[in-house]
């Protein structure tokens, strides 16, 4: 199987090019985000891809850092710079950071695609504040319609050819169970693009500023 770096820096340019699949989903997820975020607010984005949501929810907060683990999908997105934000920095990283906090973590279509989901998501619960906020858009591929079941069966072949990263299934359930296993409280959870899985978690505690 290909490693998941190589994989997507091979394919940064093409998905730079490529038009948003389902922009009205799009739009409303990015809608229902933005109605967490708070002026004063520090934002981790994981696998923030080329930056496009990350320039546009940036001018919203204090300060953004967005996180992808290929070099030319950061590469891209930092020529998308500058934007009006206070702050707003792209970096390489296949970890999340070792230092925080972040009052909400953002992580889209990001959890399928890593083997220990559970680690990521307890390390994020680490990250946020008392109170912050986890936001997360996940491919549910388990459990879903004929469609996707065959999708995700033809998988396996295409990773052997080098030409798909790797690819976890879990039903809505076994998604939304891993996130309240890390300790978060589950906000909301909806399909607002099937597959994917839109989901808002607090952490536990009071917000800081009230």
């Amino acid at each position: 199987m290909i490693d998941s770096a190589i994989f997507w820096d091979r394919a940064a340019e093409k998905y730079a090019a490529s038009a948003i699949g389902n922009p009205a989903a799009y739009q409303y997820t990015l809608g229902r985000t933005r109605g967490y975020l708070r002026p004063t607010d520090h934002v981790l984005e994981i696998a923030c891809g080329t930056g496009s949501t990350a320039v546009l929810l940036a001018p919203d907060v204090a300060s953004y850092l967005a996180t992808d683990v290929s070099p030319e999908m950061i590469r891209i997105a930092r020529g998308k710079l500058p934007v009006k934000a206070a702050d707003l920095r792209f970096d390489v990283a296949g970890e999340l950071p070792e230092t925080g906090p972040f009052d909400v973590v953002l992580a889209h279509s990001f959890f399928h695609l890593v083997p220990d989901m559970e680690r990521r998501m307890a390390q994020i619960f680490d990250l946020l504040t008392p109170g912050g906020y986890f936001i997360s858009k996940t491919a549910a591929l388990k459990g879903r319609s004929l469609k996707w079941t065959l999708i995700g069966a033809v998988i396996p072949l295409v990773q052997m050819l080098g030409k798909a990263p790797f690819l976890r299934k879990f039903t809505v359930q076994e998604l939304e169970g891993a996130i309240c296993a890390a300790g978060f409280e589950i906000v909301e959870s909806g399909d607002f693009a099937i597959p994917a899985r839109y989901i808002v978690a607090r952490k536990p505690g009071v917000a800081s500023g009230g």
